[in-house]
């Protein structure tokens, strides 16, 4: 058997069908370990039914989707990733994952990619700091650029349900990492 655990029908693209035949599929709350309703989002669990020499028993793959039911198969599907539960940070009471933060930067063209989600701490009190670069050629002193800014803060509030605080940085001030970005700097401790 491969490394895969579900495909998706090239025509109706509708998420990922699960082979349940081969594993079977949980979706746990990403901090107690709890099963969730049917249809909630949480963490994806897998558990390999047919692989006799070395099973994967409740393997935690920490990525955040649903199991959705099945369509014209009778296998379960999941919904598009929408996150993972390592990156998801807390702020406030509110759940916050940097897939959503970039979701809104990457429709800003006075922006660029290349961002980081600072937490830091006052008192009790956690903040986010969102430090994301400007487009190639714009100053981060521009009026353009901070109409942009207050506009990316605007939406993270109502998108998200949290104030955050923008930091405009020129080209090349977010610091790049070799292979999966380090999205997320926690300088609470």
């Amino acid at each position: 058997m491969g490394p895969g655990v579900a495909s998706e029908c090239a025509e109706t693209k509708d998420g990922p069908t699960i082979w349940e035949d081969h594993f079977y599929p949980e979706i746990i709350h990403p901090e107690t370990g709890e099963p969730v309703a049917d249809g909630e989002m949480g963490e994806m669990v897998f558990t390999s039914l047919t692989k006799e020499a070395l099973p994967i028993i409740r393997y935690r793959t920490r990525d955040l989707t649903r199991l959705l039911p099945g369509t014209a198969r009778t296998m379960r599907r999941m919904e598009k990733i929408t996150g993972r539960s390592d990156d998801m940070m807390i702020i406030r009471g509110v759940n916050v994952f940097p897939t959503q933060i970039e979701e809104l930067i990457l429709k800003r063209p006075e922006l660029s990619a290349h961002y980081q989600c600072v937490l830091t701490r006052e008192g009790p009190l956690d903040n986010l700091r969102v430090a994301v670069e400007t487009r190639p050629g714009l100053s981060p002193e521009s009026i353009e650029a901070r109409a942009a800014a207050k506009m990316l803060q605007h939406e993270i509030k109502v998108y998200v349900g949290s104030s955050v605080e923008i930091e405009l940085r020129a080209e090349g001030g977010v610091e790049r990492s070799q292979g999966k970005a380090k999205r997320v700097v926690d300088q609470r401790r």
